[in-house]
């Protein structure tokens, strides 16, 4: 179906009118990190830098070259803490670093090199909950004398009953069999609060001098609530516990990112109104952009848009450690994880790379995969793929032989997803990274500029992104047939397509291929 768009002169009307009703739909942002590329690294299957098979904060360090050279900014690091858990999810301490992912005099290292290299770090934290190895739990379980007795939850008598995390767990079965328990601890204590406080402050500015070279960036808020796991036992945590520490945060550095990832995976409007939150998953227009229909991709872009209030941003992704490898989903068909690379990129929002994705790395898991263990999330959390075999200096292999997840593992040697093959060949998923984050960064409009989508062709994801300084016409085709549209964009006669420098004519009718993508700068 072909249908006719007209822009130029009537387009001119449309943008002034709604300039009068809505002077600020395309003021921009200045605080906005638009312009950043985040990657979100699953530290513990990054890069090992000692031998022992766990990813840490010196093998990291060791990959920040690969980082900017791939064009990323800024990371966001799975947490940090010590615990038992492989995730590290769950913490034994807040204050301790795992001791597999190196020591602070690590972290600090990293973090200044990263700052030096002009680069944003990014913590993520979990502060519901707690293991039976936590202070605060091993010394108030059976003891309501404990100094930390109202710092737990506790349901019965005699503090013999702590209260379970969401879907009442009292624990889980860790991948090498252990079984630890976990419990919810009571943020509404006003001494836990302060306490909360205190730890995030010092991530902020360690030496409380007021200079943040050593201070981390932003902050991640794992499944963070409004009603902690719908239990109606602690309601209202946006206004009452999160928006109060980050004020208290935003005071000793206002331009600290507060990252929530919303447990119910919407469009986060509770977040951003009631919790002050800077940024949310676009989750909505992620499920969308894995699905590869073309209408609902256009309409999650203008659903999410509406719903990011000024001032606020969306961080657009494709996949994290939570989800299904995107690669698994497309059965790894090259096409359609370039298109999805350009969705992640080129869509208005701030884009995060979930490691490995730009080589089109594989994985499944999910819930009671294998059973009732936490292993059931490591096929979507293996080992970078540094080279074309799985054997090499510094991977990750940490959950070699410990189960059927290895048994099953996704790596395999010389299959085209590693680094070392992706590297040297110009039309790899890699390198068309590389591309789309070079195009994003020369070209501003792509970054910070406006959005406004286009309704012509339910088959065909079309949109505009535009400043000051330019427009660009996005033509997506996810289709498995070849596609046409008609645009009369009256005062543009002629495109250039970043992609390949190819001109052109926008008045005759444009054809996209099978799976084609074209970006067009308008003159």
């Amino acid at each position: 179906m072909m249908v006719k768009k007209h822009f130029g002169k009537y387009a001119c009307l449309f943008v002034l009118g709604c300039l009068i009703l809505n002077p600020g739909l395309f003021a921009q942002q200045t605080n906005t990190y638009e312009d950043e590329i985040f990657y979100h690294i699953f530290l513990r299957s990054f890069y090992d830098s000692n031998g022992d098979s766990h990813g840490d904060l010196k093998g990291l360090q060791q990959k920040l070259d690969y980082l900017q050279d791939l064009g990323v900014t800024a990371v966001l690091i799975t947490p940090l803490y010590d615990s038992d858990y492989y995730h590290n999810y769950f913490p034994n301490d807040f204050e301790k670093i795992d001791a597999e992912f190196g020591s602070k005099e690590d972290y600090f290292n990293l973090l200044s090199d990263m700052h030096s290299r002009g680069m944003k770090l990014i913590m993520d934290m979990e502060i519901h909950y707690v293991t039976e190895r936590h202070l605060w739990y091993k010394d108030s379980y059976q003891n309501p004398g404990s100094k930390y007795s109202k710092y737990i939850i506790y349901n019965g008598p005699e503090n013999t009953q702590p209260e379970t995390i969401i879907f009442d767990l009292k624990g889980l079965e860790s991948y090498d069999g252990t079984f630890i328990k976990i419990t919810t601890t009571d943020l509404f204590n006003p001494d836990v609060q302060a306490y909360h406080h205190k730890v995030f402050k010092y991530w902020v500015d360690p030496n409380q001098d007021g200079n943040f070279d050593d201070g981390i960036d932003g902050f991640r808020l794992d499944h963070i609530m409004d009603n902690l796991d719908w239990k109606n036992k602690f309601t209202n945590l946006l206004s009452k516990f999160w928006k109060p520490l980050f004020e208290d945060l935003g005071a000793v550095n206002p331009d600290l990112i507060f990252l929530g990832e919303q447990a119910e995976w919407g469009y986060g409007h509770e977040y951003f109104e009631k919790g002050d939150l800077t940024h949310v998953f676009a989750f909505p227009l992620s499920m969308a952009i894995r699905e590869m229909d073309a209408q609902n991709i256009i309409n999650k872009i203008d659903s999410t848009r509406l719903a990011t209030p000024a001032g606020k941003e969306q961080f657009v992704f494709v996949e994290n450690h939570d989800m299904s490898r995107v690669a698994t989903e497309m059965k790894s068909d090259l096409p359609k994880l370039k298109l999805a690379a350009a969705l992640n990129l080129l869509v208005k929002g701030v884009p995060i790379i979930y490691y490995g994705q730009e080589l089109g790395m594989t994985g499944k898991g999910g819930f009671n995969a294998f059973g009732q263990t936490d292993g059931n999330d490591i096929p979507r959390r293996e080992a970078f793929e540094w080279y074309k075999t799985v054997e090499g200096p510094g991977m990750a292999l940490w959950y070699k032989n410990s189960g059927p997840w290895w048994d099953q593992t996704n790596l395999k040697n010389n299959d085209g997803i590693s680094l070392e093959e992706q590297k040297t060949d110009r039309q790899s998923l890699y390198n068309f990274y590389r591309k789309l984050i070079n195009i994003r960064k020369e070209n501003t409009a792509l970054s910070t500029g406006d959005i406004e989508t286009i309704h012509s062709d339910p088959k065909i994801v079309s949109f505009i992104r535009k400043n000051n300084d330019q427009i660009i016409l996005v033509l997506i085709n996810p289709d498995d047939t070849k596609n046409s549209i008609s645009l009369d964009l009256a005062g543009s006669e002629k495109g250039v397509d970043l992609l390949d420098g190819s001109e052109k004519n926008l008045r005759n009718k444009i054809v996209l291929q099978p799976n084609e993508i074209k970006i067009l700068e308008l003159n």
